[in-house]
């Protein structure tokens, strides 16, 4: 068994520290969200709304992101039709918390892994936005292909910005790149 251990010790490194992490990250984001109303959305969701308006008013004048009374999510206009909803799913923290948990298992010096989390972090926050804003335009003008779009397209999109982003990170900056380019 001992010999095993050794064998396999950074694979449980890994391991350990991935879901150390997002057990952390995870139940920080679950208090946070806890101090709010089950009826009232939460901050960084309501950021990410505003956000998105911004980026659709930048396109399209009649735009506009509102909160719902009484709901728990924002409501998304596209030239003044009512055509999504942004909940606390479309926030990206969820997606942020596991791309952080990976960075911080492939962890290499602090100073980078501390920027590359800063950085991927608010790359994905960004693109997320954007993200919401393509598809509230594209279910506008292609509401019979809401479900692939939804479902499909753009979690493949935002879960593969992810991947890169990690390809990036174990290729060039973590502790294992170090041993593997010298």
């Amino acid at each position: 068994m001992k010999k095993y251990f050794i064998q396999y010790k950074p694979f449980l490194i890994f391991l350990f520290s991935f879901f150390l992490t997002y057990i952390i990250l995870t139940a920080i984001y679950q208090k946070y969200l806890n101090s709010f109303d089950e009826n009232q959305t939460d901050s960084i969701t309501s950021i990410v709304g505003k956000n998105t308006e911004q980026v659709l008013l930048f396109f399209v004048a009649d735009s506009s992101v509102e909160q719902s009374i009484g709901n728990p999510y924002m409501k998304l206009f596209f030239k003044q039709k009512y055509v999504a909803r942004i909940v606390e799913g479309c926030n990206a923290v969820s997606v942020i918390i596991l791309f952080i948990s990976f960075v911080i298992a492939f962890s290499g010096k602090i100073i980078q892994t501390a920027l590359f989390v800063f950085g991927g972090s608010l790359l994905i926050y960004i693109l997320n936005v954007i993200r919401i804003a393509a598809l509230s335009a594209l279910i506008f003008y292609y509401p019979e292909h809401k479900s692939v779009l939804h479902e499909v397209l753009f979690p493949l999109y935002i879960y593969g910005v992810v991947f890169i982003l990690w390809l990036i990170w174990v290729r060039n900056f973590s502790k294992y790149a170090s041993k593997n380019n010298k």
